[in-house]
């Protein structure tokens, strides 16, 4: 029996592309990663109704670093799907080599998304990822050149699929055929694709080219405001955030609240000027509780060290004048 290991999102065209070939009797594994643009959520509830198992592997660190600088650069957005498709080939061969296995697979259609599924670009994906001759797309394998797996009889290729373009009607018709319920939406699977969250992600590369995955994380905690050059500040919307907030505080970082008056956790990070502290303080206090006061205290901490700032809470407009889209 031949194994492969496939790239699984979760989403209808992985699943199915699994299903295919466990279908025909292929020993199937499937594997996910984790960045802070997206998880493995999805991938794990799939994985588990196809009864097939899965591999999770973050890759925060190494992925963070490629979407800074892409080789083959970004989408409509800050997606930079070739490079992406082609890190995932490469690290899931590592794992293939590892595991023994005979090929690696993903739920790629020729023709779904113009810039990235195209022939030229999945060429490009399976050059650059070090296992061009070892990578199967089973959606529109018949459409596609014949692969050494399917001339050594590792897969057959009549199996396979002739599936292209952007239509879905023929997954949704394979899904109910073959038992496979409850699949995502299409689309929402990736952040970098999102024009507001690449809005966020282009003002953090631009002012700190070294951002970690923490800051990445952070941009998902609340509204943010770009205070200086060298200065933000990440204010909760709800208790999730405010919770989120604490969780990400790094020692440098500076947490700012109301402290009389019930709002947002507030959460500044860089090198802040004393104006800045001003600044986040008064629109600390404007989307809190305190809002119509003529000032109020605003608590700060930096590791051990606490201070307070009374400050007049800015009206809505002078918030939004540093509030990033």
């Amino acid at each position: 029996m031949s194994k492969g290991l496939g790239l699984l999102s979760g989403g209808l065209d992985s699943s199915l592309a699994a299903l295919a070939l466990k279908r025909q009797g292929i020993d199937v594994t499937c594997i996910a990663f984790v960045t802070p643009f997206f998880g493995a959520g999805r991938a794990r509830i799939a994985a588990e109704k196809m009864e097939i198992p899965l591999i999770v592997h973050d890759i925060s660190d190494i992925h963070l670093q490629m979407v800074k600088n892409p080789r083959y650069g970004y989408g409509k957005n800050m997606n930079p799907c070739i490079d992406c498709h082609a890190m995932m080939f490469r690290l899931a061969g590592e794992r293939m080599v590892a595991g023994g296995f005979d090929f690696l697979f993903s739920g790629e259609v020729l023709g779904q998304r113009p810039m990235s599924q195209n022939g030229n670009a999945l060429r490009s994906v399976a050059n650059y990822s070090g296992h061009p001759d070892r990578i199967l797309r089973p959606m529109s394998a018949r459409l596609l050149s014949i692969t050494p797996m399917e001339e050594a009889g590792l897969v057959d290729r009549e199996q396979l699929l002739d599936i292209q373009g952007r239509s879905r009607k023929t997954q949704v018709i394979l899904a109910k055929e073959w038992g496979l319920k409850d699949y995502p939406a299409v689309g929402g699977g990736c952040l970098l694709t999102e024009k507001s969250f690449s809005n966020r992600l282009r003002d953090l590369f631009a002012h700190n080219p070294q951002a970690t995955p923490v800051e990445v994380e952070l941009l998902k905690a609340g509204r943010q405001f770009r205070l200086s050059d060298t200065t933000k500040l990440i204010l909760g919307r709800n208790q999730a955030d405010n919770d989120r907030i604490h969780e990400l505080a790094q020692a440098d970082d500076i947490l700012l609240r109301a402290d009389d008056f019930s709002g947002p956790q507030g959460l500044i990070s860089g090198a802040a000027e004393p104006a800045d502290l001003e600044t986040a303080a008064a629109i600390v206090a404007n989307y809190g509780k305190g809002a119509g006061e003529s000032t109020i205290e605003i608590l700060l901490q930096q590791g051990d060290k606490r201070w307070r700032l009374s400050v007049a809470p800015f009206k809505r407009e002078q918030s939004n004048a540093f509030l990033l889209d």
